[in-house]
């Protein structure tokens, strides 16, 4: 199945612990927990990405092009009975995702080029990757994982994230591995990303929350900041 969805505001924040803590308590006061975090209230993320032999989803970011997209695998809790390709474009401060379910054999193949099963798949998407992968070069290039905390805020469609311990595999190249080995990202042991992501308006009751003198709004890239490693 394949899903797109509309363009969203997306707001991110990179925050310390204490911020943390006094953002989480007053956000939990008004929000409610996604479904899919568990009991803990939290879930892995593992995101490979992909780009060409020149970098180009990368120096893209780096030098801010406004319009501009991302392809990924993602998956959750190095669980591979559920995992799916996506496409993240970028315009300004929307964002909008596609995504389509992919099984894992599925994955393996794409991750170790064995491309031609992606012809005649159902999804769009991933025949627009395949065509990609051809006359763009891309590839996948690195494993991305963290831990996110998501809360929901039924008006505006808002959805708040608090994600902490980035990691990267540096060079390594091989994935779906049920052992993983990587290397945190963070300047400062308890750094975190707060992101914001809502439909057409932000409700007041959440701008307040997030309108404090201990945070400031700014772009950040999980991708670009484990690229920093190789």
């Amino acid at each position: 199945m394949h899903q797109q969805q509309g363009f969203r505001h997306e707001l991110k924040y990179r925050i310390g612990y204490l911020q943390y803590l006094e953002l989480g308590s007053r956000l939990r006061a008004v929000m409610h927990s996604d479904s899919h975090a568990g009991t803990e209230g939290k879930y892995l993320i593992r995101s490979i990405y992909f780009d060409n032999y020149k970098d180009k989803a990368l120096w893209q970011k780096a030098e801010g092009v406004p319009i501009r997209e991302k392809f990924r695998v993602r998956y959750y809790n190095d669980d591979f009975s559920y995992i799916t390709l996506e496409k993240k474009v970028k315009n300004n401060a929307l964002c909008m995702k596609s995504d389509a379910e992919i099984t894992k054999e599925e994955c393996q193949n794409l991750l170790e080029g064995r491309l031609k099963w992606m012809r005649g798949h159902p999804s769009q998407l991933v025949q627009e990757l395949y065509a990609k992968m051809h006359y763009q070069l891309l590839y996948p290039r690195v494993l991305v994982s963290y831990i996110r905390e998501p809360y929901v805020y039924d008006a505006g469609n808002v959805r708040v994230t608090f994600d902490s311990d980035i990691r990267t595999t540096l060079y390594h190249r091989h994935f779906l591995e049920e052992k993983v080995a990587d290397i945190s990202t963070a300047d400062q042991p308890w750094d975190m990303i707060l992101e914001v992501k809502y439909d057409a308006f932000l409700p007041t009751i959440i701008r307040d929350i997030l309108q404090t003198n201990t945070i400031r709004q700014q772009a950040f890239s999980k991708y670009e900041a484990c690229r920093r490693f190789g």
